[in-house]
């Protein structure tokens, strides 16, 4: 194995909750809610899929249906999809709305998972390139940059940079040549089956992590680690 292939969101973090998301923009807009006013509305958030990274919509309005499945091609269609379903929560200013969105872009917003420095440290110190590949509508890299994991991050393909998103192979394909590496010797780690897989038409090996909140996923990256021991 030369290199490993890492999602972002559910896989190295977690999102946080969409009531600690909703509380911290009220508190930067000077305004308050009472207690069960935004526990209602946080949950009236999470169920419309508003917070990016948190759980998917329960239901998509016909409006944004066909947004949401190329919503990671580009920023603007990013941005747009998620804004669309937050504005299905009445709040007392629109322009909530939009700051909701600008803050889930923050390092504040997210939380490496227990293990990931851990893991991605000890892939730098063997020599092993990493990637990092994320449907995504915006520049992740200064969470990294934050949480002091940059460091052992040799490249990020991001799909809002290039109008493709995972499963499309072009996107790891686009990975693999950064790192100068051969599809074949990469493994692609990552939270959905459906774009995760996608790596496996390459000939990438994949291993999937359940998408759980950062306190109930303390070590399921390390058997990454394990994988490169009985190819080394």
């Amino acid at each position: 194995m030369t290199a490993v292939l890492f999602d972002f969101s559910g896989t190295l973090f977690r999102v946080e909750s969409c009531e600690s998301w909703l509380r911290a923009v009220l508190d930067e807009a000077e305004l308050t809610f009472e207690g069960p006013e935004l526990v209602r509305t946080a949950r009236a958030l999470e169920e419309v899929g508003a917070l990016p990274g948190g759980a998917p919509p329960a239901r998509l309005p016909d409006e944004v249906a066909g947004l949401w499945e190329i919503r990671d091609r580009s920023a603007e269609l990013h941005r747009s999809a998620y804004t669309t379903l937050s504005r299905q929560v009445p709040l007392p200013d629109p322009a909530l709305h939009d700051a909701l969105y600008e803050r889930h872009m923050t390092p504040a917003a997210w939380a490496p998972y227990p293990d990931a420095a851990e893991v991605l440290r000890t892939l730098y110190e063997r020599g092993v390139g990493v990637g990092v590949v994320s449907n995504i509508g915006w520049d992740l890299r200064p969470v990294f940059r934050a949480h002091g994991l940059d460091a052992y991050v040799d490249a990020y393909v991001l799909s809002y940079e290039h109008g493709v998103q995972k499963p499309d192979p072009r996107l790891f394909a686009l990975a693999c040549a950064a790192l100068g590496a051969d599809p074949k010797d990469v493994l692609m780690v990552g939270d959905s089956r459906h774009a995760d897989g996608g790596a496996a038409a390459l000939g990438c090996g994949v291993h999937f992590v359940d998408h759980l909140p950062v306190t109930r996923r303390p070590d399921a990256l390390l058997p990454v680690i394990g994988l490169l021991d009985r190819t080394d």
